[in-house]
Formats: C-alpha cells, sequence, structure tokens
C-alpha cells in the first residue's frame, strides 16, 4: 500500500500531471484530426507549467500552509524528546556526509540539533527508513548530528518508520507522557501534528524549511518561472493529497469500528 501510494502521487504532482496532458495533446494533434481539443491539451499544459512555477501562484498557494504554526521559541518547560521526521538521503562516498542528506533532512536536522542544545539531557530522535538504501535515513541523520558534536548517548533511532503515520506510532511507545518537540518542514507540520495527535501526544511544534516569502521585491525573481517555485506549489499539492490520504484513512478507520 505505502508503494502504491507513492507511485499514485508521483504521477499527481503539478510537472508529471501538466507533462502528461502535453504528451496526450501531442498524440491527439499527430494520430487524429482533433486538431482543435490538441491545441486545448497542447496550450493548458504550457499555461499550467507556467503558472505553477510562477511565483506569486506558488508563494499564495504554500505560504498559509507554512504559516501554520510559528518557529520553535522556548517557553521555559523542560523538553525531554526533540524528534526529528525523516526526509531522504543518498549514499554516494564521493559526497561529503552533510550532502548526502537532503537538503530538507539537513535543515530539519539543524532545527532538531538547536533545540536540543537548548536543554541539555534531551534525547534527540531521529527517524525514517532505507527509502531503498541499505542504511536508514535515521541512522544517517545521526552520523551527521555526530559528526557535528552531538553526544551518541543522546541520540535514539527510529529506523522503521515509512511515513508520519508510522513515525507518530513509533514515537508514542518511545516518549510516553513526557515532553515532545517534533521538527519538520514548516509545510507539512499541520499534517505531522495530526497524526501525533491521534496517537495521544501532545507535542510541541517546531517548524523549519520555509520556503514560500512574500518579501521578494525584485521584479526579476518575482515574475519569471523557476524550478523553486515550482517546488512551492509541488510542497503545497504534496501535503494537499497527503491531507486527503489521512482523512481518507480516518473515515475508514471509524467505518471499521462502526461494524465491529
Amino acid at each position: 500500500m505505502f508503494e502504491l501510494k507513492k507511485i499514485v502521487s508521483a504521477f499527481l504532482m503539478p510537472l508529471p500531471a501538466m507533462l502528461m496532458l502535453g504528451l496526450f495533446g501531442l498524440l491527439l494533434l499527430w494520430f487524429t484530426r482533433r486538431k482543435g481539443l490538441a491545441s486545448f491539451f497542447i496550450s493548458f499544459a504550457f499555461l499550467g507549467i507556467f503558472l505553477v512555477s510562477f511565483q506569486p501562484v506558488a508563494t499564495s498557494l504554500l505560504r498559509p500552509l507554512e504559516k501554520a504554526y510559528p518557529p520553535y521559541v522556548p517557553s521555559g518547560q523542560t523538553v525531554d524528546y526533540v524528534m526529528v521526521l525523516g526526509s531522504g538521503h543518498v549514499i554516494d562516498h564521493a559526497m561529503p556526509i552533510t550532502s548526502q542528506l537532503s537538503r530538507t533532512a539537513l535543515m530539519r536536522l539543524n532545527e532538531g540539533m538547536r533545540i536540543h542544545r537548548l536543554f541539555p539531557g534531551s534525547k534527540l530522535i531521529l527517524s525514517g527508513y532505507g527509502g531503498g538504501t541499505n542504511i536508514s535515513q535515521a541512522r544517517m541523520l545521526a552520523k551527521v548530528a555526530l559528526a557535528l558534536g552531538v553526544n551518541k548517548n543522546d541520540i535514539l533511532l527510529l529506523e522503521t518508520a515509512k511515513d508520519t503515520w508510522e513515525e507518530a506510532f513509533q514515537a508514542a511507545s518511545v516518549v510516553g507522557d513526557n515532553k515532545l518537540v517534533i521538527v519538520t518542514s514548516a509545510s507539512h507540520m499541520t499534517r505531522a501534528m495530526n497524526e501525533f495527535h491521534k496517537v495521544g501526544l501532545t507535542p510541541t511544534a517546531a517548524p523549519t524549511n520555509f520556503l514560500a516569502s512574500n518579501k521578494i521585491e525584485q521584479p526579476w525573481e518575482r515574475y519569471r518561472p523557476q524550478a523553486k517555485y515550482l517546488e512551492q506549489t509541488e510542497r503545497y499539492w504534496h501535503e494537499t493529497l497527503g491531507q486527503w490520504w489521512q482523512k481518507l484513512r480516518t473515515m475508514a478507520g471509524d467505518e471499521e469500528t462502526a461494524t465491529q
């Protein structure tokens, strides 16, 4: 089910979806006489790619998600656990270890380490499965954390969690009633908090990896399509699909409970 979910969602991302629509239009143009319909699909695909890569559109979609939770500020309460949610890596020994983590994973780890150092005695929980490699995301995060000075005795690994629900479920058995801070991308935080609440935890949010800013003043930055704005749209759509899946899973669980 996990693999199927990933495959389906990959084809529903804005760029692949627009490219497939454009290809469909080309096939109509080449092999049928429906020139008008072909022109519609091709034009729609080109316009769609432009819009999803356009800063005013991309930022207006993603920014509300990223503003759902403010950046973490210590409140004076003790923190027992700081959990960094996984987000991809590669195994390539031609790269320094910090470059083997995805940019998102590295930013999450940096924020997690910052908060961990604010609370001596806290434990740093690192999560994530291998993702097709023989080293888990959790272990790769740990290697970088150790290289950057975190004490080995302060690190706990959750190496089999494939998605946010599994991360929350496994964290519940470790954290119990202790004070937990979770670190993930700002766009992902709403969905992550929902999953952690469902397993009975009440963590404090520490969002990082903010992408959408409305403070860009240069017109050559705002009004030309760029890959970084396409990434913002993709983050928004990825989280939207994730929230729909979350609701469907909850509804299915409620129906199953009602029939027992």
